[in-house]
């Protein structure tokens, strides 16, 4: 990974002389399924109105600072005020938000590892200390007793649901104990909550709990991960925050016209949720099918997969890395390697893309995983 020079390390702020930058580990592939995008295109209809409202968009006008109108289409979606929605450059500038808004030296952030690696990345520009609860080994569940000590004093927490890269829920019951528990702001990630059972979000808790806030983003059940549009949804008070934090103009107005139309034609996504819904569960046990018998190499787990509430699954094979590498390689297929992640030895990632693309993962592993047992 990528490290500042010598020469940067004397001239930036001293607590980021040792950052490194985020890597996707991206390279170019046939079938790209490590990044958790939507990999179907986007609905003819939708994709038509798209064209139709950028191309009607003024290019010479500064954007909507606040994206009131996407605000007004977001907020009415989910039956809540437009006072409750803040829009950000992707779920990430919300999230460096969050951190720099109430975090800072001398406060911590609770993280449950593992878990979506910006989080800790954001802590440290922002020189948040972070403590962290892990998961249960086996079943990647929160540890709900310690969690609960954990946030009762801590400054801000961070619970995701469905976790990235686990695919686990956070109960609404949970979300409640913590935000009960912790004196200070709790953040529920739900990036990909529209991939989830129907009742799984926990925005019906904010109206008994203004310390918490809900995330979103169109990046993935929306197919606009190159759009970046991200939203929060909190308490009055809290959005005042986030306004005033947010850099000015950080949403585009192309940005904004793309948004609008996904929350317009929001219904005209549904048939491709519950196909990847569908073929998350026709991986999942083919995956199951593929691993039985496969034993672990002398240092390593039993190979595994997990159930998941989002559009990936996390799979633990024999030689993960080097099966990463083939399926990249030999197969042009790019899935994220896990494998030295804490808490996820031998683990890789799948998204669920198309049926196609998902036949051709199954096949590959199917050949590369006989070689592994013979």
């Amino acid at each position: 990974m990528a490290q500042l020079s010598d020469r940067m390390r004397a001239l930036v702020q001293p607590h980021l002389a040792s950052i490194e930058p985020y890597d996707p580990a991206f390279t170019p592939t046939r079938i790209n399924l490590s990044a958790n995008e939507n990999t179907y295109p986007l609905p003819p209809t939708v994709r038509t109105a798209i064209d139709d409202a950028l191309s009607a968009t003024p290019l010479n006008r500064y954007p909507d600072p606040m994206s009131n109108r996407l605000r007004d289409l977001i907020a009415a979606r989910g039956g809540h005020s437009r006072q409750q929605i803040c829009v950000g450059n992707g779920g990430d500038e919300l999230l460096f938000n969050f951190l720099m808004a109430f975090g800072g030296p001398g406060r911590t952030l609770l993280n449950c590892p593992p878990a979506f690696s910006e989080y800790e990345f954001f802590a440290s520009v922002n020189q948040t200390q972070v403590e962290r609860v892990w998961r249960d080994s086996v079943t990647f569940e929160l540890d709900m007793p310690r969690t609960l000590e954990a946030a009762s004093h801590a400054n801000m927490v961070i619970l995701t649901s469905p976790n990235n890269p686990t695919g686990n829920l956070v109960s609404a019951q949970e979300v409640e104990q913590v935000c009960e528990a912790c004196p200070g702001m709790v953040m529920v990630d739900e990036a990909y909550i529209e991939f989830a059972d129907l009742g799984s979000s926990v925005e019906a808790l904010l109206p008994n709990h203004p310390n918490l806030v809900v995330l979103h983003t169109l990046s993935k059940a929306f197919g606009e991960a190159g759009v970046r549009c991200g939203y929060v949804v909190a308490a009055h008070d809290v959005i005042d925050v986030f306004a005033a934090v947010r850099q000015i103009y950080s949403v585009n107005v192309l940005t904004q016209a793309a948004a609008e139309v996904a929350m317009r034609l929001d219904v005209m996504f549904e048939p491709i949720v519950q196909q990847i819904r569908s073929e998350r569960e026709r991986m999942f046990a083919a995956l199951q099918t593929l691993i039985e018998g496969l034993g672990a190499a002398s240092g390593e787990l039993a190979p595994a997969v997990w159930p998941s509430q989002g559009n990936f699954l996390l799979l633990r094979v024999p030689g993960a890395a080097d099966v990463r590498t083939r399926l990249r390689d030999e197969y042009s297929i790019l899935a994220r390697d896990f494998s030295a992640a804490p808490g996820l030895a031998g683990c890789l990632r799948i998204t669920v893309g198309t049926p196609q693309e998902n036949d051709e993962v199954l096949r590959a592993l199917s050949q590369l995983l006989k070689e592994e047992r013979s």
